[in-house]
């Protein structure tokens, strides 16, 4: 199994399912392409990506690519990592909120680009980003409260791989999440996505 992977410093797309595939124990080839922001196809990828783009998993002669795609086909093919959660109400909102992820918070994702090799400083936000971290904190709170943490779903799980980068995003730019509304339940799981000891396998490797 190989996963072809952008670069690390910046990658949120291929983080999230390096993350998942380190959670399943499967021994697997990682191959880094160094991208360049901005580029959405670059020819070092079209061999490997039928969208030109990272992340691409190989599994024998399947390619799959689209990180949710990675991530939803190794749920399947690694059932005992039990990567969604086995009840169905927090199965159905971990999926809810990975989704979310995968296609909403957009001004905090261009305002707020993951930046591992960047030194933590505050950043005065625009009202639409400083929205989407009201909107990060109320989902957050909502599913830590109700599945009783510590991660969103209860235990780890595939929706806790999505918001790693957003917890990056945070520490990066400065952002104090008791501005936004929270309690301190949501710094305090920031502080545990930073503290997954595969997270920090990436951002060693990131910072090199």
């Amino acid at each position: 199994m190989e996963l072809i992977i952008g670069t690390k410093r910046w990658s949120t797309w291929s983080l999230r399912p390096w993350l998942v595939l380190r959670k399943t124990g499967a021994n697997f080839i990682e191959t880094e392409v160094e991208l360049r922001r901005g580029d959405a196809t670059q020819a070092e990828l079209v061999p490997h990506s039928p969208s030109g783009l990272a992340p691409v998993l190989k599994d024998g002669d399947l390619t799959v690519w689209d990180s949710l795609a990675i991530c939803e086909y190794l749920a399947e093919r690694f059932p005992d990592a039990v990567l969604w959660p086995a009840d169905t109400s927090a199965r159905a909102q971990a999926r809810s909120a990975a989704a979310q992820m995968h296609s909403g918070f957009l001004s905090l994702r261009s305002e707020c680009p993951m930046a591992l090799d960047q030194v933590p400083e505050v950043k005065v936000l625009s009202e639409a980003t400083q929205a989407d971290i009201r909107k990060l904190v109320r989902l957050w709170t909502g599913m830590l409260e109700r599945f009783d943490g510590p991660f969103l779903a209860g235990r780890w799980s595939i929706a806790d791989a999505f918001f790693t980068p957003v917890a990056t995003r945070l520490r990066t730019y400065g952002q104090v999440l008791t501005d936004y509304g929270d309690s301190g339940i949501c710094a305090a799981y920031v502080e545990r996505l930073l503290d997954d000891p595969d997270f920090k396998a990436w951002e060693a490797a990131a910072k090199g």
